[in-house]
């Protein structure tokens, strides 16, 4: 793409009519959550506040359009925080109603894709499916806090443009890599996975193949288990959904 902020435009555009104020923020070690008006949103709480933030008194009181629009900062928590007000807006159960786009999460993202024989490359922390580590000649995994055995990041340059499928994780749309990691990605298959990944057909039209999220059903949970930092998978919070092109 072009413009890499133009994804980033989209997104916030898809919120300049929501107007309702932002009721509760929470956010730990692994979430952030947006409430408003009965709804909620989801998006990882990514580190990094060596930035001003755009909004310095934090997002509580906020309608969510304007929160929205610091899916731009690069102060990671906040747009975090703006990420999850997105979601709060386009994650919404009658969204995934309305797009029939309902999976459950035993079947979720990876379930119909064949791995025989694949290089896979994974960006960001998951495991995949067993069928997928049995199956791949090659699993390749990015990530930014690289563990024993895991790629770090700046080795996407040189990995994913040889990979059949690519599992990106929807944290890299927080941090603003996704941009670059789709363009190094093209000949692959792509999937953007994650409770942070919008419910926006847009961005099948941008580069990536499918998309797979969360919309909160449980919004005071949602809260509690963002706050008291609580580990383990979240989709017990609503409802999965997968999206392909």
């Amino acid at each position: 793409m072009n413009d890499p902020y133009s994804l980033y435009d989209e997104l916030i555009a898809q919120a300049a009519d929501a107007d309702a104020p932002i009721s509760q923020t929470a956010s730990g070690e692994y979430w952030a959550c947006v409430s408003a008006n009965g709804r909620a949103g989801f998006a990882m709480a990514t580190k990094g506040n060596t930035v001003s933030p755009t909004f310095p008194g934090g997002m509580d009181g906020l309608p969510l359009s304007l929160a929205a629009a610091a899916l731009k900062s690069w102060n990671f928590p906040e747009a975090s925080m703006a990420m999850a007000a997105v979601n709060a807006v386009l994650n919404a159960a009658e969204r995934v109603e309305r797009f029939g786009c309902y999976q459950p999460i035993e079947r979720h993202y990876t379930d119909d894709l064949d791995f025989t024989g694949k290089t896979v490359g994974v960006v960001g922390h998951m495991r995949g499916s067993p069928r997928m580590r049995e199956q791949a000649a090659r699993i390749y995994i990015l990530e930014r806090d690289p563990l024993p055995g895991d790629y770090p990041d700046p080795a996407c340059e040189y990995i994913l443009p040889e990979c059949d499928i690519v599992l990106i994780s929807g944290s890299t749309l927080i941090n603003k890599t996704l941009p670059r990691l789709l363009v190094l990605s093209k000949k692959a298959f792509t999937v953007l996975t994650g409770p942070s990944v919008p419910l926006y057909p847009g961005l099948l039209e941008l580069g990536v193949d499918r998309i797979a999220g969360l919309a909160l059903t449980e919004p005071d949970a949602a809260l509690a288990h963002a706050a008291r930092s609580q580990p383990g998978n979240p989709y017990y919070l609503g409802l999965p959904f997968v999206l392909s092109k």
